[in-house]
């Protein structure tokens, strides 16, 4: 059970760890200045590939429920953390999205009846913190508009993970369908704001056709999909820990290929982020004394009464009243 929940946290991970490489990808291939586009080619093309793998339409209420999360978790989400990287300098975004872990735990209270431990609520201040020493530069006076975008942000996208896992799925429906339930959903919304803000699609040379394949297919189709599996079967909490390794990886991306240095305190930073993400999936001790507390008590064996000896007379035919 260890090693199979080690390989599920494992494989949720790469999830956040492809949407570190996002950063790159965009400024290095993508047209510039083209967010709404960026965020319609990410989510429509891979929530209807994945619709035309899983071949399952929703039915009943999951009509609302899909486009619910899909507008929670994608299209309110992918404009707002945008908006909110294009209005603020140096990473303000990435430090204000490190409160999501705290978000989801507070959420998942009130909406799951998960209380938070002592251990939760610290590690996820120590995200906080790690992630900002990594993506906070000097910077200037901050934009409202950005920083309400970038709060708006977290707050869709936290409550969108924990009501993908207070609704579940429909039975005999995977996480493959519900991730391509959401993305189409989600891409849908997005389609008539990005042609009302930026107008007609830009012109693609072969890089940016690139840029936006890999977008679609490996960091939003598998990525999400993986996502949404681990939401299904971890809890909201343990998913949204695994969040503070994309900016890790933005870090390590910029370092390895785009040739940013890393400073002392940005490598403690990665240190103190990713001890609070493993501390994040740490599993609940069990508690004896609650669960030995809801266990009925035992009845004592009620003692047999002796049989007492019929009389002959009850023995006949005869209508006679017999009392013991």
């Amino acid at each position: 059970m260890a090693s199979h929940r080690a390989v599920l946290i494992a494989l949720t991970a790469l999830a956040p760890v492809s949407w570190g490489t996002t950063y790159a990808v965009t400024t290095e291939f993508l047209p510039a200045d083209r967010p709404l586009f960026t965020g319609l080619m990410r989510a429509l093309p891979a929530g209807l590939l994945l619709l035309a793998l899983a071949r399952v339409l929703p039915r009943g209420a999951w009509w609302w429920k899909a486009t619910v999360l899909g507008a929670l978790n994608i299209g309110a989400f992918f404009p707002l953390l945008f908006l909110s990287a294009y209005r603020l300098p140096g990473g303000m975004a990435a430090a204000v999205g490190s409160i999501a872990p705290l978000c989801v735990v507070g959420l998942s209270a009130l909406l799951l009846g998960q209380r938070p431990t002592v251990r939760t609520l610290l590690a996820g201040v120590v995200a906080a913190c790690g992630v900002s020493l990594v993506v906070l530069k000097a910077a200037g006076a901050l934009d409202p508009l950005g920083v309400l975008a970038a709060l708006t942000s977290i707050a869709s996208m936290s409550t969108g993970t924990v009501l993908t896992q207070r609704w579940g799925r429909p039975e005999g429906v995977g996480p493959l369908a519900l991730t391509g339930w959401q993305l189409t959903a989600g891409g849908l919304l997005i389609a008539p704001l990005a042609l009302l803000v930026e107008g007609a699609p830009p012109a693609l040379d072969g890089p940016a056709i690139g840029g936006y394949l890999y977008l679609a297919l490996v960091n939003t189709a598998v990525a999400y999909w993986l996502w949404f599996r681990g939401i299904g079967r971890l809890t909201a909490t343990q998913v949204t820990f695994l969040g503070p390794l994309s900016p890790l990886t933005a870090a390590v991306v910029g370092w390895a290929a785009l040739g940013e240095a890393l400073t002392p305190w940005q490598l403690a930073g990665m240190a103190l982020a990713f001890g609070a993400t493993m501390a994040g999936q740490l599993a609940p001790t069990p508690r004896r004394k609650a669960l030995e507390q809801k266990k009925p008590e035992q009845k004592k064996p009620e003692q047999k009464r002796p049989e007492r000896k019929a009389s002959r007379r009850c023995d006949t035919m005869e209508p006679v009243e017999c009392r013991y």
